[in-house]
């Protein structure tokens, strides 16, 4: 993963692409997306590719075709797979049919192409992560599981600021997380500070709990000058202005949520280079 990052480090800057012309990538998604839909389709065009939107209810998967016969086919004809799943093990039960490299477009269990685009974000404003101080505030959803993995990977320290009863109870944390309930000391001394929305993809029923137990989370100018002061703001997206985030924070001087976003293009086209 790091080296994925600095490659996308060097593809922003202009270095030389290597050339995917006559390679083919396939899209499949159960869940809506923007940026990684964009940034793999617009990756692949850029570098010599093409990319393709296959909807679930237009595949013979929507008939019942086992996953195992589409993957097999799929393979069969793409270089490349992207998959956005509802659960994470369909992901993997595809992975284990194709011929082809699959990659996590996101899952119930993580989100690893949105945090390719992250850390891109953080190293080419203040370099390496190694010993910084990185702070999440918000539910331990699929992009936190995926920051608590590149902890180990980059070898930074993860603060993780949750409400007590969204903490997670059956994953082990590596040696360097942390998890509180206090947003001023999980904030302290923070180098970088990230969020995503109180109410993810599937949880909707569970949105009136959620939006009353995390009222106290919300990240806002005043909020984050309880971090360092040379701090940098990033949030996945969407945002919802009004919840988790002020209105006037993504317009804040220490966001840098819109390269984030741009990132992604830059992160998968390093991605899309490594494997195709």
């Amino acid at each position: 993963m790091v080296d994925l990052v600095y490659g996308a480090l060097e593809l922003k800057k202009g270095s030389q692409q290597k050339n995917l012309n006559g390679k083919y990538l396939a899209l499949i998604f159960e869940k809506s997306s923007t940026r990684t839909r964009l940034s793999f389709e617009v990756a692949m065009n850029q570098l010599g590719g093409r990319a393709s939107f296959l909807s679930v209810s237009d595949l013979q998967l929507g008939r019942g075709e086992p996953i195992s016969d589409t993957a097999k086919v799929i393979s069969s004809m793409a270089d490349g797979v992207v998959l956005r799943t509802i659960k994470h093990s369909t992901l993997e039960a595809f992975a284990e049919s194709s011929n082809s490299p699959i990659i996590n477009g996101l899952t119930n269990l993580s989100h690893p192409c949105q945090l390719l685009a992250d850390m891109l974000t953080f190293i080419e404003h203040k370099g390496s992560l190694e010993n910084k101080k990185v702070c999440w505030v918000g539910d331990f959803n699929n992009v936190c599981y995926s920051y608590m993995e590149a902890a180990e990977i980059f070898n930074f320290n993860l603060t993780i600021v949750c409400p007590d009863e969204y903490k997670p109870k059956d994953i082990v944390l590596n040696g360097n997380v942390e998890l509180t309930s206090s947003i001023n000391s999980g904030l302290k001394e923070a180098d970088l500070v990230t969020t995503d929305v109180w109410v993810s993809m599937g949880d909707e029923k569970d949105s009136e709990r959620r939006l009353s137990s995390f009222s106290n989370y919300q990240i806002s100018p005043a909020v984050m000058d309880r971090a360092k002061n040379d701090a940098l703001f990033l949030h996945c997206l969407p945002a919802i202005r009004g919840q988790e985030i002020s209105a006037d924070m993504l317009d804040d001087p220490r966001s840098k949520v819109w390269e984030q976003a741009e990132n992604r293009l830059h992160a998968q086209k390093s991605l899309l280079l490594a494997l195709l």
